[in-house]
Parts: structure tokens; sequence; C-alpha cells
């Protein structure tokens, strides 16, 4: 034991927060929003879909968690890694004949974000590096960052919808990498990937034996003509963590029910990956105890209808927003095949005094109010990141103002 010498306070902040920061808010912060502004505020950078109230939750969803309120069962403490009753929930929602899962296959989590927490937590040690796509969602970043992993970062192909630089991405694996995160569909380019690329990407997995992090919270929000294919449907050896939850398809984030999806067909994560999800998802007890007694109602008896018409308005959302930016000299939409998102690309050189996308988007807020995220954002220079999810009304008057800037600052 040493000795104590302190004679003052001094107080310092851990290596661990040190590392974490979020690069959305390290940017943004810096973006002014004038609160004197003439013109209303329009935010297309939030990836809430509940902020404008176009988007809401079924009432049946809603009624379910007021039943669960009502019978005082569900107000103490749940199992850290759910019940069995919600787990089973899950497993017979997201099971397929390809991909049996059950209720012992499931950790229920707080968010999605908290399930890819205990996933990089499970699989990674300091030191080892991540397969991570770029353009890619900033919280990947975050988390490797935080846990000393080095992120190594596949290139996604604009021209062709987003899909994985495959042999790029092969270069990057060695003997030290712990996983490949796959997200799709995606934030923030809202891709999806056809069955043939998935295959593809599984392949390069099995060659060379790594894991797969299946980013799937977005599962199921696909346009016309595109089909959502489950990872784990689509293989039988490479080993898979899915993870998913209410957040987007059922329009409640801030219920925070995630949960992570085991499987495995041929025991590759055994008791020792399992037994370290479960060791992980106790060190802070969660998640919500009422929404998981409500998930089963959630899950399998919110109607048809409700999705239908979810895809219905961001379809519509989609459309308006590549026909009113196309239509602007200098910027380049990329399709939006499902999710939230369209990722836009800026031609600098039709531009007399814009000199990055962070530059575009602090003058953008600075002189039209509207708010969009730089790519940077993304690790990806010189596009901006709109959210669809708005009213079509705020919309329109957001790319008329967009419209506006860039012939102010067009040569």
């Amino acid at each position: 034991m040493t000795g104590n010498n302190r004679t003052a306070w001094n107080v310092r902040s851990s290596s661990v927060a040190k590392r974490a920061h979020n690069p959305i808010r390290q940017i943004v912060d810096k973006l002014k929003v004038d609160p004197q502004a003439q013109k209303s505020f329009i935010s297309l950078s939030v990836g809430d879909p509940t902020v404008f109230g176009n988007f809401n939750v079924d009432q049946t969803a809603n009624d379910a968690v007021t039943k669960q309120l009502n019978t005082f069962k569900h107000n103490g403490y749940s199992p850290a890694h759910g019940t069995v009753e919600a787990r089973d929930a899950i497993a017979r929602k997201f099971s397929v004949p390809e991909a049996p899962i059950n209720a012992n296959d499931i950790i229920l989590t707080n968010g999605c974000s908290g399930a890819l927490e205990i996933c990089f937590s499970v699989l990674c040690n300091p030191g080892q590096n991540i397969l991570l796509p770029r353009p890619g969602f900033s919280l990947y970043r975050s988390l490797a960052e935080v846990k000393e992993v080095e992120g190594r970062y596949y290139d996604l192909i604009p021209e062709k919808n987003w899909q994985v630089d495959l042999e790029q991405m092969e270069t990057l694996i060695d003997n030290n990498t712990a996983a490949i995160l796959i997200n799709n569909p995606s934030n923030p380019c809202g891709s999806v990937y056809p069955r043939e690329h998935l295959e593809a990407i599984l392949a390069v997995a099995a060659k060379h034996h790594v894991p797969i992090i299946a980013d799937e919270i977005y599962c199921d929000l696909v346009f016309k003509g595109n089909t959502f294919y489950p990872m784990a449907s689509l293989t039988q050896d490479v080993p898979i963590l899915s993870v998913g939850g209410l957040a987007k398809k059922w329009l409640v984030p801030g219920w925070r029910i995630g949960w992570i999806l085991i499987q495995d067909r041929h025991d590759v994560f055994n008791k020792e990956i399992r037994e370290g999800l479960l060791n992980l998802s106790q060190v802070i007890l969660g998640p919500n105890s009422v929404v998981q007694g409500a998930l089963d109602d959630i899950l399998h008896n919110t109607p048809q209808s409700f999705y239908d018409e979810t895809i219905k308005q961001l379809e519509h959302n989609t459309n308006l927003s590549l026909e009113a930016v196309s239509k602007i000299d200098g910027l380049k939409p990329v399709t939006p095949q499902g999710a939230m998102y369209m990722m836009v690309g800026i031609d600098l050189d039709k531009f007399k005094d814009i000199e990055s996308d962070v530059d575009f988007s602090s003058k953008l807020v600075a002189e039209e109010n509207v708010l969009c995220l730089p790519g940077e954002c993304f690790d990806y220079p010189n596009f901006i990141r709109i959210v669809i999810t708005p009213p079509a009304g705020a919309l329109t008057e957001a790319y008329e103002r967009i419209a506006q800037f860039c012939a102010r600052h067009r040569k």
C-alpha cells in the first residue's frame, strides 16, 4: 500500500471519459442557430421520427402499455437480460426457418444503442480492430474509441447505392479483427442491400472466420422494389449478433427497448460469448419493465395498416425530396431505398465561397435557418445527410430555402 501525500484537491477526469465523445455533437454545437432569425427553424438533422408529430406509434401499442401499467405487476426490477415472456415474444417475432431462435437466444437492452455497446464489449478487446462502414452512424466510432478498439473503415460506394467495396473491405482484415459491423438498412445512407450483396459480405466473413454485428434497427423500413433480408437468414456458417429495437419500426425511440439476437448455428459463440453477454447485461439493470410486459402485444398485435402507413409516408417524403433536391444545381442526391435518410453530394466546384460540407451546413443554418448534418459527422466529406421524416410542408419549405441558398453562393 502506498502512502498519501496529497495536500490539495486535484480530481481529474478518467481516461475513459476523455476518450468519450459524440462526433455529431462536436460539429453541430459549432453550427450557430440565430435566435433572432426571421425564418422559422427547420431541422433536417434529427433521426427521431416523432419530433414533428406526423409519425406516431399505433394506438394499440399505447393501449398495451396502459394495460400492463394498470396491472401493477411491472413496477419492480426485471431480469437483467429481460423477462422470459418478453424474450419469447421477440424470438417468435424474428425466428425464421433459415435462422431459428428461441428465448434463450435473446438479450434485452436499453435501446438499440445499448445493444451495440454490449456487442462491442463482448467481442472486442483493447488493441483489437473492428470493421465499420464509411459513411456510418457516428456511434460506431464513439464505441470503438471508448473501448480502445481500432476502427477500420470499409468504403460504401454511392454510385452503387452505397454497396460495400468488398475488395477494400477484405484488405482491412487481419488476425486482430474482432468483428465486422453491417448496418442494413443504413443510417445515414438509406440503402437496402440486395440478397446477393449480403451473401457476398457473408462470404468474406466466412473466409476469414470473423463474426458479424448486424445493426438491423431499420428492419422492414424499405421502399417499393426493395426487400429486407435478415443477415442471419442467409448463412449457415457465420455467427451473427443481430441488434434491433422498437425505436424506428414502431416509432418509439423514447421507450428504450432494444435487443440482441444470438444467431449461431454451430455454437461458435459457445458458452463464453453467451455468458459474456449475460454478464454485461447485468452491469446496469434494464430495460423498461412496463414496456417489456407489453412487448408481446406490440410485436404481434400491431395492425399491418400501421406499418403500411409508415412506409407510405416515408416513400412520399422520399419522392418529394428527390424531386426537389435533384433540381438544385450543385447538389446530387443518392436515391434512398429505405430507412429515414437521404445523402446528398455537394459539388464544391459549383460554389464560389463554400469550402466544405461543414461550411455548407454552417452557412445554410445561419442564412436560412435550415439544419442538415454535414457528411463529416459520418466520416464522409462533401455530402450532407437529410432526414426525410418532417411533414411534407416543412420539407418543401426547407428545399425552397436550400435552393435559394445555393443560388446565392453559386459561381
